[in-house]
């Protein structure tokens, strides 16, 4: 078997030269049953290049752990053939990847311009932000709290009626690049806002009692990419010195248990925690914003995908915040209410001990900061599309999470501190 796996390596390499075209790519899941079957997870990862989905490292496989992962074209049968020889369970989540990126355009919206329903670029989200401010003064202002590496204009959307010392919640979105549903979703809610203030009596209270801060993509330049160059892309596009590998997952580059565990300290990894914390000019805009907010900020919502997961503090260690209890419950009630639409179910609980410790992430820093309501959203679906999912979802993914986020608003609303 090993030395199978060491042919295997050898056609990778040449793989890595053409196109990121991902004709015959598969995404695989697999569950390892015992620290053996890990093992041939481990000795896979180190002879491909696979690209781990969920988990996102090979360090965070366990034993009866879901595993989604993406592997080349040229390798994908004799994966599947190891996976079957050594007797690990498996299955095929996606054939062939090149579909699964073509049918995500499947909206029946075909304006060239911006759409709610649709998967828009960063220069029609950033568009959009200007003209959403225009035409809603009373309601949206726009502000610049930084630029990304490359130089674009990171844009805040302040959302809410004029009145004295109010306080505020604050959602990101687009930490990772290619998660597009959450730059969706930051969109979606600032249009409910605009659109039914002074209709809905519950839009209308938060929206008079309340100030949102949107951060409708905080990871402009990977993004872009995403649109550019390579669908898959995760990290931010910063140049690493002494490598040749780009980027730092933005959010393991939080001061909140940094690089400690469920990171990597190496730039060529999808989880690289960076050269410090903040050194990201992205995460660093963002924790400047809200530490000079921090009197008013009594809310964090991060918006992730996929798994369908409503997770809170902490994933840097497994001991439990103060208020476990509490959060929990309010996460318990926002996913009974975000099943209420279309039966989605949710997985919800702290992050290390739901799905895996990971170090250096902005909801656990944001609560560390004194931000007691912290929690991360990991949207549609549980792997059939991942990262791919269709346009088509956008909708019904964007209305049932807007009933979550609207009971935790709620929620931090009447409970004021």
């Amino acid at each position: 078997m090993w030395a199978f796996l060491v042919l295997i390596g050898a056609a990778a390499v040449s793989a890595h030269l053409q196109d990121l075209a991902f004709d015959g790519q598969k995404v695989f899941r697999v569950i390892p049953q015992n620290d053996e079957q890990v093992e041939i997870i481990n000795s896979l990862a180190s002879n491909v290049q696979v690209d781990f989905w969920q988990p996102d490292s090979v360090t965070l496989v366990r034993p009866k752990m879901q595993v989604d992962f993406r592997v080349e074209a040229d390798v994908s049968f004799e994966v599947e053939d190891l996976l079957k020889e050594s007797g690990v369970e498996y299955r095929v989540l996606i054939d062939n990847l090149q579909d699964a990126v073509n049918a995500q355009f499947d909206s029946k919206a075909r304006t060239t311009g911006h759409s709610y329903e649709k998967y828009n670029n960063w220069e029609t989200i950033a568009a959009w932000t200007a003209d959403i401010a225009a035409q809603n003064p009373d309601l949206v202002s726009r502000s610049v709290i930084g630029e990304t590496y490359e130089g674009r204009p990171m844009y805040i959307l302040k959302l809410g009626k004029s009145g004295p010392n109010k306080k505020a919640i604050f959602m990101d979105c687009g930490f990772h690049a290619r998660e597009w549903i959450s730059p969706a979703f930051c969109q979606w809610f600032v249009k409910e806002a605009v659109e039914t203030y002074g209709k809905d009596t519950a839009m209308t209270t938060l929206l008079n009692s309340l100030d949102f801060y949107v951060l409708p993509v905080v990871n402009i330049d990977g993004y872009v990419y995403t649109w550019t160059s390579d669908r898959m892309w995760r990290k931010t596009r910063s140049k690493n010195a002494g490598s040749r590998c780009i980027g730092t997952d933005p959010n393991r580059n939080f001061n909140a248990g940094w690089c400690t565990l469920g990171a990597s300290k190496s730039p060529c990894d999808s989880t690289y925690c960076g050269s410090a914390p903040e050194s990201e000019k992205e995460t660093k805009a963002l924790a400047d914003f809200i530490r000079q907010h921090l009197s008013t900020i009594k809310a964090y919502l991060t918006i992730h995908s996929y798994s369908q997961l409503l997770l809170f503090p902490y994933s840097y260690t497994y001991k439990l915040p103060s208020n476990y209890e509490e959060l929990n419950s309010i996460a318990r009630a926002a996913s009974e209410q975000l099943a209420s639409l279309y039966n989605t179910k949710y997985t919800y609980g702290p992050g290390a001990t739901t799905i895996y410790p990971a170090a250096g992430g902005s909801d656990d820093w944001a609560y560390d900061e004194g931000i007691k309501y912290s929690f991360t959203f990991e949207l549609r679906d549980t792997g059939r599309y991942g990262f791919m999912l269709p346009e088509s979802q956008i909708k019904p993914t964007c209305e049932e999470t807007l009933l979550a986020v609207k009971y935790i608003a709620n929620y931090v609303l009447e409970h004021l501190y």
